[in-house]
């Protein structure tokens, strides 16, 4: 388990790396949703989305321990943030990516100066090669999530929320596998236990509301969503005991729902949040995750965008 002390440290590791990212409001949402909402701007962070706190966290931590390159398996989000602090640290990286992957973020991961390689359509390809090409170079690999410093950096995110919002009584979370809504159950379950922390995930990417049913880690086929950074297989080894001890509820969302809360932020709030950073808001609007008059954080995990699929990613 990470500790709040881990979290702590996490925090003070990477401050000088990362935004400490806004909460945006919307009358037009709470009105409609009947409950007032904070949004956790995370798109805004440094490499459009949350995922450079875990990375800066591992990556500052691997180098101090003498590794001489940085390797990572990653969808998109994870490798831009990986190839970003690889950079600022001075050490090479190779990201190996899916051979679909985001055009949007594969171009990102390049122009923070990491190689890129395409390898298979699932992370049962991607990460056999990115762990090899780390042995092969005297690199470290970094995992997107399934690693204690990165979930303890991604944590920072609850830190800070409680900072923010002293009487949030709820916080939902999109859950991939697990960094994420994994560090904001180790920071703020011992913080404020009182607070519930909700998990989403797509109907068609549940692989963890699988493993919480069945009380064990439990795999799926291949998934199809416009969630792409929440299409995990399974949750981590490390993850999943977290959720399974500490997580209050998960609730799942249609593709529609997803659409419809992807739509919402750009049309009203102007703000451009990835599918996978609207799953958790899509709950909220679906009446799935928050309840009638309370104060509902909800964190907006990224915004990193390919503005030609924007199309796709609109309502019917």
């Amino acid at each position: 388990m990470v500790s709040l002390e881990d979290v702590k440290k996490a925090q003070q590791e990477i401050r000088g790396t990362i935004h400490r990212t806004p909460i945006l409001t919307s009358s037009l949402l709470n009105e409609r949703c009947g409950m007032e909402i904070f949004l956790k701007a995370e798109h805004l962070q440094k490499t459009g989305s949350f995922k450079i706190r875990g990375a800066t966290n591992a990556v500052k931590q691997a180098v101090a321990d003498g590794a001489r390159s940085i390797t990572a398996a990653s969808s998109g989000n994870h490798g831009q943030a990986v190839a970003y602090i690889a950079g600022q640290l001075g050490v090479p990286a190779v990201i190996v990516v899916p051979e679909d992957a985001n055009r949007a973020k594969v171009e990102a991961i390049k122009a923070y100066q990491a190689e890129v390689e395409y390898c298979g359509l699932t992370s049962a390809d991607r990460i056999p090669r990115a762990k090899q090409l780390a042995e092969d170079n005297g690199g470290v690999y970094i995992p997107p999530y399934d690693h204690p410093a990165v979930i303890a950096g991604q944590g920072t995110i609850g830190l800070e929320i409680l900072e923010q919002l002293e009487d949030v009584t709820v916080i939902v979370v999109p859950v991939g596998g697990g960094g994420l809504i994994g560090g904001i159950l180790s920071a703020v379950k011992r913080s404020k236990p009182e607070v519930r922390v909700i998990g989403v995930e797509p109907e068609t990417a549940d692989d963890t509301f699988q493993s919480l049913r069945k009380g064990r880690i439990t795999s799926i086929s291949d998934t199809s969503t416009i969630a792409d950074g929440l299409r995990t297989s399974q949750p981590g080894d490390l993850t999943f005991p977290i959720l399974k001890d500490k997580l209050d509820e998960l609730v799942l969302v249609s593709e529609e729902e997803i659409k419809e809360a992807f739509q919402f932020l750009l049309e009203r709030t102007k703000q451009l949040v990835e599918p996978s950073g609207a799953t958790g808001l899509a709950a909220v609007m679906a009446g799935k995750a928050g309840k009638a008059n309370g104060k509902v954080a909800v964190v907006l995990s990224g915004g990193n965008v390919d503005l030609h699929q924007i199309p796709l990613f609109l309502k019917n």
